[in-house]
């Protein structure tokens, strides 16, 4: 789009500015949103350049190398296709409402590495630059894979997500330790299930209240696992995964 090939980075903390071609108007109104994507490309150069070709048919907000460099392909004010397929909340177009980080790492397809620390520590300071100047709530921090857990890991169980709340940038309780008790499992039906199906909802994640355990709530418990209880990801809904769904929810501002 021609009409913001130039554009003024929207953080003071961005390093460079690249212009990706695949971004055009947001709809319903200005981004209430954050999402975090990790890059799953061997090469964080590599995944910045497809990031801006058209060809690519996808782009995001910023990027963040491994060494802290933040550049930015599309200004806030656009909407950038990073989101695809997705739902939070009762909604639908993520992208219209969302701004997008790209966390430079190879992922789970190309050798899935911790994140280093000057790259968190960059993403930190990104994120509540962007949160506190567009008001998003630390709820509407959210994982890729939170949006879109059928289709979806990133950034994953080794996003410090806890560390990201200790300084500010989203929603996260200490997870109940593992530990015996009842479970749920795909497979698996009744009206707990449908309880919990519905907790998942409440939370915002996409799903149906359908009192069968299928594989789309799998997808769903192994979404929140990697946000909320990283430490084991299995997608069964043990006692440990649903206490602390249970904490999460009573901690939202209407609990």
């Amino acid at each position: 789009m021609s009409d913001c090939s130039l554009f003024k980075a929207d953080s003071y903390l961005v390093d460079e500015v690249r212009f990706a071609p695949n971004v055009d108007d947001r709809l319903g109104g200005p981004a209430d949103m954050l999402l975090l994507h990790y890059t799953g490309m061997p090469s964080g150069e590599k995944a910045l350049k497809w990031l801006c070709m058209e060809e690519s048919k996808v782009s995001c907000h910023y990027f963040v190398f491994e060494d802290g460099r933040i550049v930015q392909s599309v200004p806030e004010e656009k909407r950038a296709w990073h989101a695809g397929v997705s739902s939070w909340k009762g909604e639908e177009d993520n992208n219209s409402r969302s701004i997008g980080i790209e966390i430079s790492n190879p992922g789970h397809e190309h050798g899935y590495v911790p994140f280093p620390e000057r790259q968190i520590e960059a993403v930190i300071a990104l994120s509540k630059d962007i949160c506190q100047r567009n008001k998003i709530l630390p709820e509407r921090v959210l994982a890729h894979s939170d949006v879109a857990p059928s289709r979806k890991q990133d950034p994953g169980e080794l996003f410090p997500w806890k560390l990201l709340h200790e300084q500010g940038v989203g929603h996260f309780v200490a997870p109940e330790p593992l530990g015996d008790g009842r479970f749920f499992q795909k497979g698996e039906s009744g009206e707990p299930v449908a309880a919990l199906q519905s907790m998942l909802v409440l939370y915002g994640y996409g799903l149906d209240v359908s009192g069968f355990f299928d594989q789309e709530t799998e997808d769903v418990v192994m979404a929140f696992q990697r946000h909320f209880r990283a430490v084991k990801v299995d997608g069964i809904a043990d006692q440990s995964t649903i206490v602390t769904l249970h904490r999460l929810l009573k901690e939202l501002p209407d609990g």
